[in-house]
């Protein structure tokens, strides 16, 4: 992102933005009612989406005073950050949920709204099965939550090729690094065969990206990765990988009170009806000095429009004028990763009896990655595991009791069989998701960013863009999102 609003704090524009939010009446800057029977609205700003970063750049154009309105597909506010009902009245995060140091932004938010935080549980050993083999590994020592491996010293040298590498990059913009052309035009499982000799090495390097981006090793650009590791800090901390695979000190390292989704439906309920659900927009037209957005049920003219979501979906709009080449294949360059969260409900986290923290990585099965996500008292356990990548793809066409049973036997090989028999369990397939397409965040193959990356943040007219694919910071994370909204709303407040 620009460095425009990155220093930007909440502090007291947060309070004039929420004194806005909490008075606004009816003004020459507030969003015009539609009269009975006449779906057209008119707004200062009109924004495509309702996830953190959508939200985020509402609150923040409402509080320098310009009119809103939120066009967002869903019946619900948040994104790709869900609270998945477990069928007994509660939830348990089907989305976005950790938050860590340096993640400033989304902090800064929470905070605001009053929802707090609570660590990761984190006490114990973790769960390494490999090769069919169930072993137990410490997570204090020199590689923190990677598990020791026949391939660890071999690990080590790579991760700090890729450390050194990373340094190299400017988070934001890895196009214009020196060796940019070099390394995006291999994927990581290239480079990796070549900076590795040994299979446990190489199998960790694969699972770093399937658990962090949800796809293969093979599917993504080397400069894509070194960017995400750029981007896991903040402007005064460097990013750096541990931050990305640690719980501690890492960007697991805590979690939401009431889940994660309390921020954004906390944020949604300050806008109040400034957003349209069950509004997915067809089309964007830029005419006669401003735009028009077309959506199910509503059409909204306004300045401007922000599109907040991922490129993938941004893609599904018809745009009129066509966009720029640049941006047009950027987004056809740009998918989702392919992930379900699943989740076992006990009676009681079992595991921390057993000395166990619940984060788990294996090399087979459903399952390659769990965490604990019971609530902070551990009045019941919950388990949460990732189907990444392939894994889920074989499951297309599987029934809820074939996905169910899948989770069922990759937790029961890590923790037991007391994991065999939960008291529920829930599953959100993100992947076959309408308006999301895939999850958590959106990655490029070899030759996209140094061709097309450029068009990113770029406006296209009055067309401008957020999302945390385009944060500069914490990209793939509720902290990117947010640093997008705040971006995208510093770049319109001047043009409005």
């Amino acid at each position: 992102m620009p460095n425009l609003s990155r220093r930007r704090m909440l502090g007291g524009s947060a309070v004039a933005a929420g004194a806005a939010l909490a008075t606004a009446t009816v003004s020459s800057s507030s969003p015009a009612q539609a009269a009975p029977g006449d779906p057209a609205l008119t707004a200062d700003v009109v924004i495509v989406g309702g996830g953190l970063s959508g939200l985020t750049a509402a609150r923040d154009l409402v509080g320098g005073g310009k009119s809103v309105i939120v066009l967002e597909a869903r019946d619900r506010a948040g994104g790709r950050v869900y609270g998945m009902p477990l069928g007994d009245g509660t939830t348990s995060e089907g989305g976005a949920e950790f938050i860590g140091p340096t993640q400033d932004r989304i902090a800064a938010l929470a905070t605001s709204l009053g929802v707090q935080t609570f660590p990761t549980y984190n006490t114990g050993k973790n769960v390494y099965y490999r090769n069919g083999k169930r072993s137990l590994y410490a997570t204090d020592g020199l590689l923190g939550a990677v598990p020791p491996d026949w391939g660890i010293l071999d690990l080590e040298i790579a991760m700090l090729r890729i450390g050194d590498m990373a340094k190299k990059i400017t988070p934001g913009t890895p196009w214009t690094a020196a060796e940019a052309e070099e390394w995006d035009s291999q994927t990581v499982h290239t480079w990796s065969r070549g900076a590795t000799i040994s299979n446990g090495a190489r199998f960790l390097l694969d699972a770093f990206i399937s658990s962090t981006l949800s796809c293969r090793s093979k599917d993504v650009s080397m400069l894509y990765v070194l960017n995400y590791v750029a981007s896991a800090g903040n402007e005064t901390n460097p990013g750096n990988i541990d931050r990305l695979i640690n719980t501690k000190a890492g960007g697991q390292e805590s979690r939401f009170v009431g889940g994660s989704q309390e921020v954004p439906l906390r944020l949604a309920a300050q806008l109040g009806d400034r957003i349209k659900y069950n509004a997915p927009v067809r089309r964007i037209v830029q005419e006669n000095g401003g735009v028009r957005v077309e959506a199910d049920g509503v059409n909204v003219s306004a300045k401007r429009v922000v599109v907040a979501m991922s490129p993938a979906i941004a893609n599904k709009i018809e745009f009129l004028p066509g966009l720029p080449a640049s941006r047009a294949q950027l987004m056809q360059r740009f998918p989702m990763g392919s992930v379900a969260k699943f989740v076992a409900v006990y009676d009681t986290p079992f595991w921390r009896a057993e000395g166990l923290t619940g984060q788990a990585l294996a090399d087979s099965g459903a399952i390659d990655a769990t965490f604990d996500n019971s609530p902070p008292d551990g009045s019941r356990g919950i388990l949460m595991g990732f189907i990444n990548q392939t894994n889920i793809r074989r499951l297309d066409g599987k029934s809820p009791a074939e996905v169910t049973a899948a989770g069922l036997d990759s937790f029961t090989k890590m923790f037991g069989t007391k994991a065999s028999t939960p008291l529920r369990t829930a599953f959100q397939r993100w992947d076959n998701e309408t308006w999301s397409g895939g999850g958590p965040v959106g990655y490029t193959a070899p030759g996209v960013l140094t061709e097309f990356g450029p068009a990113l943040r770029e406006p296209c007219g009055l067309v401008h863009w957020a999302g945390t694919e385009t944060s500069t910071y914490w990209t793939g994370y509720m902290d990117g999102a947010v640093r997008s909204g705040e971006r995208v709303a510093q770049e319109l407040l001047p043009l409005l």
